[in-house]
Formats: C-alpha cells, structure tokens, sequence
C-alpha cells in the first residue's frame, strides 16, 4: 500500500529540497486542477514541485457542488464532446482511481408538464445514460427510471403535490471536494512529489524571455526560495491573471470569477429519500444528499471583489431558499440553515462576452518559454486538464516523457478499499468501534484508515468522538496535522473535515479542543493555541456578519473584518 505523511517535517523537507536542484516540472497552486497536475508529471517519470500559496484545495476546490457529473445540462446546449469526457472521468473515479472517495448518488428530477417534456427531458438523460456505458467506464450506476407522480412522491415526500406531474430518477456521483484534493496530492507525494503549502510564489525567475522557477515566500517561517524548473505550470484558477502578472505578459485569455453559494441543512428538514434537481430561469438547482445533511446549491453571479474568501450575501441566501421552497411542501426558513459557503468558478472569458460559451471548456496555453497556462474546466475533468497541462509542459523539456498513466493509478486509499469496506464488521469488532464509526472511516480514508486507527491504538482517547462535532473521531483531527498537511484549525475545521458548515456553531463548539490535539503535533504553545481559537471565531463572526449584509459590496466589506493569515 503506497502512502505518504504530509506532516510539518515532510513539508520543510520538500521546501528545501525543491531549492537544492532544477525541478523538470513546478506546479503552482494546489486546487484540483494543479495537485492533479502534479500527479500526473510525477507518475511520467519527472522530477516534480508543488506549492500553495494556503491550503490544499483552499480556494475554488473545496466550496464546489461536491458532485462528479458528466453535465447533464450541456447535452440540452448539443455540447456531447464535454458531456462524453466527463462520464468517461465519472466512471474511472468511482470504478478504478477513487472508489473510496466517490460515491453514487440520486437524484429526482420533477416533471411540471403532461407528455411533450417527460419525452424531451426521457430522451436527454436516456442518452446521458448511454453515453456513460459507451464510454466503458459507466455500467456500476443504475439507469434511469420514470416515475408517476405517486411514486415520485413516495421517494420524495417533501414535494409539493402540484408540483409536479411525475418525474424521471437518475444517478451521478460525489465527493468531499477537498478531501478528495489532499487525497490527490497525497498520491502525487507518495510517488516522489515535492509538496509544500502556505508556500506563496511572489515571482518568476527570469533569464531573458525564458521563465526558469519561482521565488516562493515561506508564509509559515518566513524565509524565502528560489525554485529552478525547466517548465512552471500556472495552474491558480481564479487567481490566474494575478499570476500572470506576475510576469508582466498580459495573457492570452482572462479567467472570469462567478460565485456560487451553497446552503447546508439538517437531514430532517427536507423529507426525502434522493436527492433534487430544479430548474430555476437562470439554470439549475441542486438539493444534495450529504451525510446528515443537505447541500442546497448554487447561484452563478458575476464576482470582482475579494477572491480568497468570496462572501455570500442575504440575497444569495434568499434566492436559494425562495427557489426550493418553490417545490417543497414544508419550507425551509433561515433558522434551517446550518452552514453556508461561497465559491468562485473559473470561467474561461476572451476579449468580449461573445466567448462566453468557452466557460466550461478548459484551455491550455504556453504564453512565454517555460511557462504553461491551464485554466477552466470543471471538477470532474481535473484528470484530463492536468493531462494537457504536462502534455504542454513536455514540449519545452528536452527530453522524451512518457504518456500519461492516470488513467490507470489509483489514489492513495483506493487499493484495498473494498476487501476492507468487506471485512467492516470485523474491524468494527477487532477495534471496538461501532461499524457505523468504521464505514465512516473507511469512506473518507480507504485503506488509509489503517493509520487512524493504529492512532486510536496507541492512544485509546482519540478513538472518542470530537465535542461539539460527533460524526468525528478526535484521531481523525490528529492525523489531520501528522498526516495531511493541515498546518491550522482553520484548515481542519474547514477542510479536512466540514465541521464549518455542518454543525450550527459552525465549528466554535469543536476548536479549542480541535487546537488542543493540534498542538502537540504542530509544535503550538498555549499562546498559539489561543490565536488559532481566537482566528478561528474571528473568521466565523465575519462570515456570519456578510451573510446578514443585503448585497455582495457589504457582504465582502463584512467578510474582510476577520484577518487572513493567522499569526505566528
């Protein structure tokens, strides 16, 4: 079983380690696209750096819909190329790469009209369906099935009886986005990568026209390094252009942001047994089975303000609730809402509106020597984006590479996850946990989870629940830190586990205690432990403020009340 400790000796080893040679490949930015990346450069055979100017999967890669979707809505734009190579990466991710991680969900899609629109919307995802076996990676998930509206309404009790006529059921994929990053560059780790975050680049070697590395500000310690590459790959999403500038060359494409906030609700207040999916007169609505939870998602607006921590507003907050409570027979109220979060996409945008439509295409581009691009796409087709990005990247390098092998490596935890899933029962048995507490394990590490419960057998403690935040182990915030690369509370609060959008507290209940079992690993005294508490609530009352602000300009004002960086 291939594995790799992230843990803050790993980190300052990489750092150095990145500066004591020439690189073949750097890879900037750590969201799903540039740890993919990573992954991908590494398993061709080539030397291979990567750094986060915060955490893994901070930005755009954790505040996603948590869906693996081929698109069902870009077949109703003829867009069959994109759909094709999204089922594709579905089928992979859940049959061979991240079966772990990646999980079948349902969905109900409500019908308002009689005949004409079951026979549309029946033809569209019958062909969804049969571009998914076609792509040989897709015979795992049921097909679709029609519904009366009786039987719709037995599987979805919370709907309104008049709306809907009947409905078509079909099925897609999730994931835990941000887990499923660290989990990526983990893997990428675990084939020789050299891994760092909170490691900013504040600017390009240069000989002549060529990009030869980074500088790359050590935003722990303080120090600074100089990274030499024979190719750097900018792979920073909404932050792209920022960058870009970094160089001075004005690039050859834009990256647009548009924002897009999800709700978090309890399990009980929405009765059904699948998930939704809504059309609204802007796009589409999604109502997500999560855990005990609900994911009620997503707005798309144009965004110009603050990119680390988008900010979602009241008015977000009431068009989601407006447009769901449109179907549901028990409205949902403010007092429901759990958590909140807000994303950016990274849209592709030219010199005028008219390229729009590139938005969810992805682009590569190589706009200076030594300096490739990669910019767009969506979640679900990371594999391929990166793919094209070292494809780029090889071109400068004067040497022969290898194809890419994702399509055949499988993330760390994967192997070994079924024969365990399998046995749960008797691991349940042999640790004394509940099978419950064991499933839970097994579907957010794999086989990893080896590791978290050799913690709990060296320290019997850690196998109890976290206060405050009981669907979690307090060896799961402990290996966190040890084990993959959360270097704060905020980090572990927010990503490695959901505790910041799945309890009413949003997290503040759970953080001392949280920073306390950080701490011995991390090195904290009690000094930093209370700064990280005290960051932490800070960020939370912030949040909380935007999210009572009427429009995105005080939203954003509120959000940036709490401070970035968490002092050392």
């Amino acid at each position: 079983m291939r594995t790799a400790t992230l843990g803050p000796e790993e980190r300052a080893e990489a750092l150095a380690g990145m500066a004591e040679r020439e690189l073949d490949v750097l890879v900037v930015g750590a969201g799903v696209v540039g740890a993919g990346t990573a992954l991908d450069a590494v398993t061709r055979g080539l030397s291979t750096g990567l750094v986060e100017a915060r955490d893994w999967a901070s930005g755009t890669s954790s505040r996603s819909s948590k869906l693996i979707h081929g698109g069902l809505r870009y077949l109703e734009m003829l867009d069959f190329a994109l759909v094709r190579e999204a089922l594709k990466e579905r089928g992979l991710l859940l049959e061979r790469l991240a079966p772990h991680l990646v999980k079948p969900v349902p969905f109900l899609y409500p019908l308002q009209h009689k005949g004409w629109e079951r026979l549309y919307a029946g033809s569209g995802v019958a062909l969804y369906d049969a571009m998914s076996v076609s792509s040989g990676h897709g015979r795992g998930l049921p097909v679709h099935r029609h519904l009366s509206r009786r039987h719709a309404l037995q599987v979805a009790p919370c709907l309104k009886k008049d709306s809907l006529v009947g409905a078509l059921q079909y099925y897609d994929a999730q994931m835990d986005d941000a887990r499923y990053v660290a989990t990526l560059v983990r893997t990428a780790a675990s084939y020789g990568a050299e891994v760092a975050s909170r490691a900013r680049v504040i600017g390009f070697l240069r000989e002549g026209e060529r990009v030869v590395g980074a500088r790359v500000k050590d935003v722990e310690a303080g120090g600074e390094y100089e990274v030499r590459a024979k190719q750097v790959v900018n792979a920073t999403g909404v932050w792209t252009d920022d960058t870009q500038a970094l160089i001075g060359e004005r690039g050859q494409f834009h990256v647009r942001a548009s924002k897009g906030i999800h709700l978090v609700v309890p399990k009980d207040r929405i009765h059904s047994s699948t998930g939704l999916i809504l059309r609204t007169e802007k796009s589409v609505l999604f109502v997500i089975p999560w855990g005990r939870h609900w994911i009620v998602g997503t707005t798309d607006t144009d965004w110009d303000l603050d990119k680390a921590h988008p900010a979602a507003s009241s008015a977000d907050i009431d068009y989601l609730l407006e447009h769901v409570n449109s179907v549901l027979a028990v409205p949902l109220t403010r007092d429901d809402v759990e958590g909140v979060y807000a994303g950016l996409r990274p849209l592709l945008a030219g010199e005028s509106d008219a390229t729009s439509k590139l938005s969810r295409e992805h682009t590569v581009a190589h706009p200076v020597p030594g300096l490739v691009v990669v910019a767009g796409g969506k979640y679900t087709t990371y594999r391929v984006m990166a793919k094209d990005a070292v494809d780029e990247a090889v071109h400068g390098l004067d040497q022969r590479v290898a194809a890419s092998v994702t399509e055949n490596v499988p993330l760390v935890g994967a192997e070994g996850y079924t024969a365990l899933w399998n046995g749960r029962a008797r691991i349940a048995a042999r640790t004394g946990l509940h099978v419950v507490r064991v499933e839970h394990l097994l579907n957010r590490f794999g086989s990893l989870a080896e590791e978290v419960l050799a913690l709990i057998a060296d320290d019997p403690k850690l196998g109890e629940p976290l206060g405050g935040a009981e669907d979690y182990l307090r060896a799961e915030i402990v290996y966190a830190a040890s084990h993959e690369g959360a270097r704060h509370l905020d980090d572990v609060l927010t990503r490695r586990t959901r505790i910041s959008i799945e309890t009413f507290d949003r997290g503040t209940r759970s953080a001392r205690e949280c920073a306390e079992l950080m701490a011995p690993v991390l090195g904290w005294d009690k000094e930093q432990i209370e700064k990280e508490v005290e960051h932490y609530e800070k960020r939370v009352e912030a949040e909380r403020e935007s999210q009572r602000q009427p429009d995105d300009l005080t939203a954003d004002a509120a959000r940036l009340g709490a401070p970035d960086i968490v002092p050392i």
